[in-house]
């Protein structure tokens, strides 16, 4: 695998404190620069920044069938390694984020086997976090 370029992705929230403390504290990813109406965060490498949408709502999610699942689109998140994927689960499950989608394995035994959850925001805004058993098979068919 070549070397990975860290990515930057701005999203709508509709508290900039709410999105302190759920990046801050719940995801554990460390605060850059800020102001009154954003806020960078280092999300496990990449350039994340929460923008204050004032008069944010709720929106029905669009969601497409996977794996006898439906899966939330739009969605973003990172691909850990595994054994971070499973302290993430404990850090979660301490602040009582509910799932989407629950943790569970797709392609067990097979080429692409990983491990997924999905879960959203206080705003809204739904990650996925998965892990590989082996990282070299994240492009594999």
């Amino acid at each position: 695998m070549s070397k990975l370029n860290p990515f930057h992705l701005a999203v709508p929230v509709h508290d900039i404190e709410a999105a302190r403390k759920f990046y801050g504290t719940v995801l554990n990813c460390e605060e850059g620069r800020s102001s009154a109406s954003w806020v960078d965060f280092n999300l496990f490498g990449h350039q994340f920044v929460a923008h204050l949408k004032p008069g944010m709502e709720f929106g029905d999610l669009h969601r497409n069938p996977v794996d006898l699942h439906h899966v939330p689109v739009p969605h973003f998140g990172v691909v850990m390694e595994w054994d971070d994927w499973e302290a993430l689960a404990e850090r979660l499950k301490a602040h009582e984020i509910e799932f989407i989608i629950k943790p569970y394995v797709r392609f067990k035994g097979k080429v692409g086997e990983q491990g997924t959850r999905f879960f959203q925001d206080p705003s809204g805004n739904v990650l996925e976090f998965k892990a590989f058993k082996d990282m070299d098979q994240l492009f594999a068919k």
